[in-house]
């Protein structure tokens, strides 16, 4: 596995693997649900690309930036277990030089949940992929349905902007007590860990009833919403249940493919998490 930090060490060894070649992007500190799109990446394709690289322009002020968990040592013996051929290791001098100034944005999909609680965020997302993808120049490119908002900016961006590249979105990976996997889970201490499987207990428990034929979509966002507020050690930032293709909340009676997500702070650390219910 070749390791490069530049973009004039990354063009070269690109230019050497066979393709297709499938791109995973990660923020680094590198858990089972990151191995898993390493895995697809293999399975699907000729040579495989992983970058790590925490991007500062996704972070809020008052954001977790500087204390973002980091460990590039373990990272990348994780990801040479994977069979991964090339990792890009940019630093924020080699992404954002001085004087840069040119931003994407995706307008409607970014108004919504997470865009809606972290202004700016989705703007940082579009613009480091955009960069990943002009430098790297994948095939595929391999995200994780957890965070589910982004994968659909992703795709919008990917299309608005004719993109050659095809986006795969990988099943969320969970925990055997069902708490989905995040590096942020690290700033959980025993307690609070413990709490966060409220996270999916309420959407399991969202599930179920939809299951058993509940489709109205308040009585679903209140199911949850009933679990986590029971939980002390949780507070619930947002609960939706939303069209899966517009973000747009839901009224009334489910009548096409809904995303039910949240965000819940466990203690001081932000969690989210999602389903998507299938009619």
């Amino acid at each position: 596995m070749q390791v490069v930090s530049s973009l004039t060490e990354l063009r070269p060894a690109r230019l050497k693997l066979a393709g297709p070649v499938g791109l995973v992007p990660t923020m680094g500190y590198l858990h089972e649900g990151h191995l898993s799109l390493a895995r697809a990446a293999r399975s699907e394709c000729a040579g495989v690309v992983a970058s790590i690289f925490v991007n500062p322009t996704q972070f809020g002020p008052s954001e977790d930036l500087a204390s973002y968990p980091r460990d590039l040592p373990r990272d990348l013996d994780l990801l040479a277990g994977e069979g991964v051929d090339l990792v890009w290791t940019p630093t924020p001098e080699e992404m954002y030089p001085p004087g840069y100034q040119t931003w994407v944005s995706v307008e409607e999909l970014t108004q919504h949940l997470e865009g809606a609680m972290r202004p700016g965020h989705f703007r940082g997302v579009a613009t480091i992929v955009t960069k990943l993808f002009n430098a790297v120049q994948p095939d595929r490119a391999y995200f994780g349905q957890k965070d589910a908002q982004q994968a659909l900016v992703i795709r919008q961006m990917v299309r608005d902007l004719n993109f050659p590249v095809e986006v795969v979105i990988c099943p969320i990976v969970r925990e055997p007590d069902g708490l989905a996997m995040s590096s942020r889970n690290a700033y959980l201490n025993p307690a609070e860990r413990q709490a966060a499987t409220v996270l999916s207990r309420g959407l399991a428990a969202a599930r179920e009833t939809f299951a058993t034929g509940e489709r109205d979509a308040e009585t679903l966002r209140q199911i949850v919403a009933q679990i986590v507020n029971a939980e002390p050690l949780a507070r619930l930032q947002y609960v939706s249940c939303a069209d899966v293709g517009t973000l747009q909340e839901l009224q009334g009676t489910l009548s096409s493919r809904a995303l039910l997500s949240m965000a819940v702070f466990v203690g001081k650390t932000r969690l989210i998490d999602n389903l998507i219910l299938e009619l």
